[in-house]
């Protein structure tokens, strides 16, 4: 299968997962009495963040406040000055030896935090579907770093049933959500991130007084003895084979007796943002594993175009003209 250059792949499968609900802003204060006092000059700093994120000004580092006054058809002095403002909060920072601008750290953050809190609120209907399908628990996870982080659970209608990770941060390497999270990575990138995050422990943090005892996190234990992912060739290969399938599994790799299958959740560029995961007792779900990770993925396709119709409307190359 051919694959794009940072995406993963996947499949578009047609079943559809249900639909968030919409969100629409707030009405302004004061009815339709008209645009609120400072609306302008907000929006015109909001121009020159937009002309500092277009594709040009990305690729050339940035632009200087000559060329952003000539887009913008505004006077030199007034957009230094904006830019001089934008700076001092983090939305924007300035190159000292080419005087160019470039959007700033705290835009980037903003845009982060942004990212993961639509993500739980979209998420949630397709993690409950998945979850009340599947009969299994099921989450949603991110990648920071070397490690992969539960921001969502939706647990199994089961009495029996694995925990809700919320919260709890695990080694990628030793998980199908980090392999997932990594599939979009090349292979340089993937020997690299493994020379510094391979033998991190599996179980980092967050987990609790609630987890109990668990066979995690040391190499001794069997479930690592288990890993086929143990260096940087095997986690190439095995990113290949998410490409392919569109999907990850696990048959007792993080931890004794659980299984698990993993997908990806893309944005509108085809970059991995997330990863959708089912675990569960190995003797429930053992037999069934590529079926539930061929469901993870018909899931987690929806999702995919959810998000990239919301962010493709809210990036200036998705709006129109």
């Amino acid at each position: 299968m051919a694959t794009p250059p940072y995406g993963p792949g996947v499949p578009r499968p047609q079943e559809q997962a249900p639909s968030s609900p919409g969100w629409t802003l707030p009405a302004a204060r004061g009815g339709a009495a008209g645009p609120r006092r400072n609306a302008a000059g907000l929006a015109r700093d909001i121009e020159l963040l937009d002309l500092l994120a277009a594709p040009d000004a990305l690729a050339d580092g940035g632009l200087g406040v000559s060329r952003l006054a000539e887009l913008t058809g505004r006077d030199k002095a007034a957009v230094s000055r904006a830019l001089a403002t934008l700076a001092e909060a983090g939305l924007v920072a300035r190159n000292g030896t080419t005087l160019t601008y470039r959007l700033g750290p705290r835009l980037y953050a903003l845009a982060a935090r942004t990212l993961e809190a639509t993500l739980v609120i979209e998420a949630r209907p397709y993690l409950r579907h998945v979850a009340q399908h599947c009969g299994e628990t099921t989450h949603l996870c991110v990648l920071r770093g070397g490690n992969v982080l539960t921001l969502a659970s939706e647990l199994s209608p089961r009495d029996v049933r694995t925990m809700g990770w919320e919260g709890i941060t695990t080694a990628a390497w030793r998980t199908p959500s980090g392999w997932v999270l990594l599939s979009d990575w090349a292979e340089e990138a993937l020997a690299a991130w493994f020379a510094e995050h391979g033998r991190d422990l599996a179980l980092l943090d967050g987990a609790g007084a609630d987890a109990g005892p668990r066979a995690l996190a040391r190499e001794e234990d069997a479930s690592f003895q288990r890993a086929h992912v143990h260096d940087a060739a095997s986690l190439v290969a095995t990113v290949a084979g998410i490409r392919e399938r569109g999907f990850a599994t696990s048959d007792e790799e993080f931890e004794i007796g659980v299984v698990a299958a993993s997908a990806p959740v893309t944005d509108l560029t085809g970059r991995v943002v997330a990863a959708i995961n089912v675990s569960a007792p190995k003797a429930r779900i053992g037999n069934d594993l590529d079926r539930i990770g061929r469901f993870v993925a018909q899931a987690a396709a929806p999702l995919s175009r959810r998000l990239g119709s919301l962010f493709a409307a809210d990036s200036p190359a998705g709006r129109r003209p």
